[in-house]
């Protein structure tokens, strides 16, 4: 019985820990105000968030040039 208490607690708090880090999707407007933010340099946290994209980026550069090593 106790076993079963703890496996039940595990199971709805990694189905809370999921729902509560799901990623709302954003509105079209959201999009524009972050694009001209971006262009501007404007947005909030500028720095982090350009280097999560070059980051981003590495890695996506990293996958294509292993992809073509294996071709």
């Amino acid at each position: 019985m106790r076993i079963r208490n703890v496996l039940l607690l595990a199971v709805l708090s990694l189905g809370l820990g999921m729902t509560a880090c799901q990623k709302k999707e954003e509105s079209p407007m959201e999009k524009a105000v972050d694009a001209v933010g971006d262009a501007t340099n404007t947005r909030d946290n500028e720095e982090l968030k350009d280097a999560g994209e070059d980051a981003a980026d590495a890695v996506e550069n990293a996958g294509e040039a292993v992809e073509e090593a294996v071709e």
